[in-house]
């Protein structure tokens, strides 16, 4: 059973879920097969939400938990035993298992027009690293009260740990040694969509809606899920911008609106009426009236892309801003960073490399000029030239 669960060999059991809590403290709880919340869970979920972590964060470590429960439930360890072997279990599957949320187009080949390559059938590595550290830290949680394991079973390293305790967010991570179990994350450049691409793409797009909401993703270099919660008072038409909650300080900040953008949503607005105080902008447009999740948002793409033979994504759009910012010579770093919320200068370090695309079409450019002729340095007589090596 280990071994062909550490191969992904076979799937986890479909017990247990995530669900949303309508009252109490947690915002989501990890339940069991009989819909009981399993306390140790609830207890360290409780914890992040005292310590002022986001709904959404509190979601994410309730999968990556749930994730863990239906390992241990299927190799019978109780989770106050497992250790090493366990967790290995765990990174094996998750290395070589099919992940739901990938639907495969049926190729693995490089997509020509936007020269992305489909994403691996299992979890990223980044994925892997994410729900080492949840279990990392559920284990410490319940060791301080002397719960649990003696040893926590997630490998680490305290050299690296000790290392990165002092660092300044404005410096470069130091290159250091991964700790056990850990995959190495590929460095991939972000990818975004070339100007002509992007006036290919809006031309797709079907609706007055679909047109100003990718106008304005790639306009305020909002996440997705910012710019989905945008209520109507948020909207400032006149200072040609719009307020979003971000996602990591959860404070209501200004990004910019071009006035394309504004455009498209004042005609999204005439067609299917002005939201009213405090509704989100962002609705459905055929069956029950209700907000546009991030599912459907990303449909709106996926739609454009089959008519289109390339395979953008929402995020592609935030890439596709800040690289137009970073390559504009009158915006500063600290000035993009503002924009875009980010905290750390290193993270708009793979926007400062050359995009390969522009470095081809350089490259043919020099292939394509004529060669210099050549010339005399200035001092010397061309008909002495003649003379000595011949005319």
């Amino acid at each position: 059973m280990r071994l062909k669960l550490l191969e992904g060999q076979i799937g986890l059991p479909g017990i247990g879920a995530v669900r949303r809590n309508a009252t109490g403290l947690l915002p989501y709880a990890v339940v069991d097969e009989a819909e009981r919340e399993i306390e140790v869970f609830s207890l360290f979920l409780g914890d992040l939400v005292l310590t002022d972590m986001s709904p959404l964060t509190v979601r994410s470590y309730g999968n990556d938990l749930l994730r863990w429960w239906r390992v241990l439930q299927l190799i019978g360890v109780p989770w106050d035993k497992a250790d090493r072997l366990e967790v290995e279990v765990l990174v094996g599957w998750m290395r070589s298992a099919v992940n739901p949320q990938r639907r495969q187009n049926g190729t693995r080949l490089m997509n020509p027009r936007t020269g992305k390559r489909p994403l691996a059938e299992g979890y990223a590595p980044a994925t892997i690293n994410h729900a080492l550290a949840v279990l990392a830290s559920f284990y410490a949680f319940h060791a301080r009260f002397g719960r649990g394991p003696v040893m926590n079973p997630v490998p680490e390293s305290p050299g690296r740990r000790a290392r990165l305790a002092h660092r300044s967010p404005m410096e470069e991570t130091p290159a250091l040694r991964r700790a056990p179990l850990r995959q190495k994350a590929a460095l991939l450049a972000p990818r975004s969509i070339p100007d002509q691409l992007v006036d290919e793409l809006i031309g797709a797009l079907r609706s007055s809606r679909d047109r100003a909401l990718v106008c304005l993703y790639l306009s305020s270099g909002a996440r997705a899920s910012e710019l989905l919660g945008v209520h109507s008072d948020q909207v400032d038409w006149a200072g040609q911008r719009v307020w979003v909650i971000s996602k990591g300080s959860r404070a209501l900040e200004p990004v910019p609106a071009s006035p394309e953008s504004l455009q498209y949503l004042a005609a999204y607005f005439h067609e299917h009426g002005t939201p009213g105080p405090g509704e989100l902008i962002w609705r459905a447009l055929h069956g029950t009236p209700r907000p546009l999740n991030y599912h459907a948002a990303r449909r709106i793409l996926q739609r454009a892309n089959a008519v289109l033979g390339t395979d953008w994504s929402l995020h592609d759009l935030r890439h596709t801003t800040i690289d137009r910012m970073v390559s504009d010579p009158k915006l500063t770093l600290p000035e993009v960073m503002a924009v875009t919320r980010h905290r750390r200068v290193s993270s708009l370090a793979p926007y400062l490399r050359p995009r390969i695309d522009e470095v081809f079409e350089k490259v043919q450019e020099h292939f394509a000029a004529p060669r210099p002729e050549p010339t005399l340095t200035p001092g010397y007589d061309a008909d002495d030239f003649s003379v000595v090596f011949g005319g």
